[in-house]
């Protein structure tokens, strides 16, 4: 029996490890593809196909009717995270994909600050000390080789990290004690996206057909990889271990990004930006870690209702 537990935590694990690593790659995955494409018909092709992914999956499970809840709050954040996925492309287009994955990991320490005043609690000054490493570190990656004019690139993934942690303080806020069903909450923002970035990207959809299988090979990746599994995935996986531990594994995003920049994508990273990212790292967690002791202190003493998971 023990030997079950022990099995099914590393299971559990894995598959977050394996999220983290999904997600980290998805920047060098994007930037890939859009050397081939428009950013806006990259984006098109990856809501499209998730959204029939999305839609299929939910017929599938044959779970009844989107209620009025998923509707209407699929909506409203499916213009939110449409807005980070338009910043996030158009980014990783202009700077290297470790520095989009370190950058955008900002969200860590920024969600905090956004959503600390929704139960009347003050985070610990050692939180801000955390975001202050956070953005000297910032500071060095966009000096890359040395000090300069930022980036487009870099200030456009700055700008994607502050509009998710606006994404994903406001899935708390409308999500909380509503009962929506993260599928179904899914498939009405991929849905929507669709619609979004269709009329935008209608000129570029033709360049599609001149593609070759390698870039639909990274469209696809981002769309059913880096979107559908692993929201499915890491939804699965927080139901089966403590949310503790799925921020440790799932926080090791950024460090994946990196490899695969480096790795697979050829980047080189100066001692400058290598100096920013391992600051961005020990931020990030630090920050995490935080933020993370301190709720749970304050849920401890005014407890309040547990809501649905949702996707961010």
């Amino acid at each position: 029996m023990q030997r079950r537990g022990v099995f099914h935590a590393r299971r559990t694990d894995a598959v977050l490890l394996l999220v983290a690593i999904v997600w980290g790659s998805s920047y060098l995955a994007a930037k890939t593809a859009t050397h081939a494409l428009p950013v806006l018909v990259v984006l098109f092709a990856r809501y499209a196909i998730s959204g029939i992914a999305c839609l299929a999956l939910v017929a599938v499970r044959r779970e009844g009717r989107y209620t009025r809840d998923e509707i209407r709050i699929g909506s409203l954040l499916g213009v939110t995270q449409a807005a980070v996925l338009v910043l996030e492309t158009y980014g990783v287009a202009h700077t290297s994909a470790a520095n989009a994955g370190l950058i955008i990991s900002l969200t860590i320490v920024l969600t905090p600050l956004l959503d600390r005043t929704a139960d009347n609690r003050r985070l610990p000054p050692r939180f801000f000390t955390a975001t202050g490493v956070c953005l000297l570190a910032v500071t060095l990656l966009m000096a890359g080789s040395g000090f300069h004019a930022p980036r487009t690139g870099d200030l456009l993934m700055l700008a994607a990290a502050g509009v998710r942690a606006v994404h994903v303080a406001l899935v708390g806020r409308l999500t909380k004690g509503r009962v929506v069903r993260p599928l179904q909450l899914t498939a009405v923002q991929t849905v929507l996206g669709s619609a979004l970035f269709a009329l935008p990207a209608s000129s570029g959809l033709p360049r599609l057909t001149e593609v070759d299988a390698a870039v639909w090979g990274q469209l696809v990746y981002l769309a059913l990889f880096c979107s559908v599994f692993a929201f499915l995935a890491q939804t699965w996986a927080v139901q089966n271990t403590s949310a503790s531990r799925a921020s440790l594994l799932l926080g090791t995003e950024p460090v994946w990004a990196v490899a695969t920049g480096i790795g697979l994508g050829g980047e080189k990273v100066t001692v400058l930006a290598g100096l920013g990212a391992a600051l961005m790292v020990t931020g990030t967690y630090w920050g995490q870690s935080i933020e993370r002791t301190h709720r749970t202190a304050h849920k401890e003493e005014f407890p309040c209702p547990t809501t649905t998971p949702t996707s961010v």
